[in-house]
């Protein structure tokens, strides 16, 4: 078994899959005031990002539920079906939306009314969706991050020459110094892609979760190559390309949850045109231009990173048209129907309880409804 992960080290690390031409990995040995990025230094972003994770915490609880309070956020709380074997094991197994039919089997069984099971099954839906409290908590902590990027990634690269020139960004490749702002920025972008994977258990799931996680997948595997291949320069402008847009779809939320619909729809309209403009426009024709096209020039023999980092990028120009997608009906919904809402989250239902029929469900029997005279009578009403 050793020798296997040995041999697999040594294919992974091959200078022919990172290397141009002529050049190993004793070439990036630091010298002479040039110093080169080091894979062994990636490790360093687990830590990272469960300090992130904490940074979350503490400004989740001290930062962002304050906020929420003076917007108007209040903290609901959810009222939780009575236990009830029987529906609990439908839920799980079968169907969180039964069909009336089904409903009226299910209430014979627990020999209880209808009215009882849909409202049983409609809180238990609504224990699944987090509050909106939780979702704009989370909402806050991304655009914290997204927005103090953002601000940093500019910081670092609005006095660099490849800002302004892309082809700066192969110019002296692969013996580009690296820079202390260049670590940190990948030391930051890294470890908060990690904190988002060790957070999608409890984070709040949409219809496009499985995107997420290929996005968050490849993003951290494309910082990660572009490290270790020294393509820090196209990662830079890449990451900055993302965060600039991702920080108001982030304020739109927070104040969608907050229902101030004006700001809401400004903040969204404002991120559908960074969105098209960064990964619709300069992502394919700036960032993918480069690294497509403009390697030719530099080297007739393509190593295999190549294919690799560009099919990442593909992938990941994919999940943009997708998302654009998704983006554009929203958008059209907006201006046709004056809906701005998102169909990727799952609403809360209402659920409204009488005194009579919170009183007899707790007296009911152990299936968690009750055939009692009184419970019949109130849900005649």
């Amino acid at each position: 078994m050793a020798h296997i992960l040995k041999t697999l080290n040594s294919w992974f690390w091959w200078e022919n899959i990172w290397m141009p031409i002529n050049v190993t990995w004793a070439h990036f040995v630091d010298r002479d005031g040039l110093v080169f990025p080091k894979p062994h230094q990636l490790y360093a972003t687990i830590p990272y990002a469960f300090v992130l994770l904490i940074i979350r915490f503490f400004s989740e609880r001290y930062v962002a539920i304050p906020l929420a309070k003076a917007l108007g956020i209040k903290n609901v709380r959810r009222v939780k079906p009575q236990p009830n074997p029987v529906l609990e094991s439908y839920f799980r197994e079968c169907s969180k939306h039964p069909s009336q039919s089904e409903i009226q089997g299910l209430a014979k069984k627990c020999n209880c009314t209808v009215h009882l099971v849909e409202k049983w099954f409609r809180r238990r839906r609504n224990l699944e969706i987090p509050t909106v409290l939780r979702k704009f908590q989370e909402a806050f902590w991304r655009f914290s991050f997204y927005l103090t990027s953002s601000i940093a990634g500019f910081i670092f690269l609005y006095d660099k020459p490849w800002f302004y020139d892309i082809w700066q960004t192969w110019v002296g490749y692969p013996f580009q110094t690296l820079l202390p702002s260049q670590y940190w920025y990948y030391m930051a972008e890294i470890s908060f892609y990690w904190s988002l994977l060790f957070t999608l258990g409890i984070d709040n799931k949409r219809k496009d979760f499985l995107a997420h996680v290929v996005h968050h997948l490849a993003a951290i595997g494309l910082m990660s190559g572009s490290w270790c291949g020294n393509y820090v320069r196209l990662g830079t402008l890449v990451m900055f390309v993302h965060d600039t847009a991702d920080f108001w779809l982030e304020a739109a939320k927070m104040f969608n949850y907050a229902h101030w619909e004006k700001t809401c729809n400004m903040l969204f309209i404002i991120f559908s045109i960074a969105f098209f403009i960064t990964r619709i426009i300069l992502f394919p024709f700036w960032i993918l231009r480069a690294t497509l096209y403009q390697p030719t020039y530099y080297s007739t023999t393509p190593v295999i990173a190549y294919f690799l980092f560009n099919g990442q990028l593909l992938i990941l120009q994919g999940l943009h048209l997708y998302w654009g997608y998704l983006i554009f009906k929203i958008l059209r919904r907006f201006i046709f129907l004056k809906d701005l809402k998102d169909d990727r989250s799952d609403e809360e239902e209402e659920d409204s309880v009488t005194d009579n029929e919170e009183e007899s469900t707790k007296n009911g029997n152990k299936n968690g409804c009750g055939s009692s005279k009184h419970l019949l009578n109130s849900s005649r009403h």
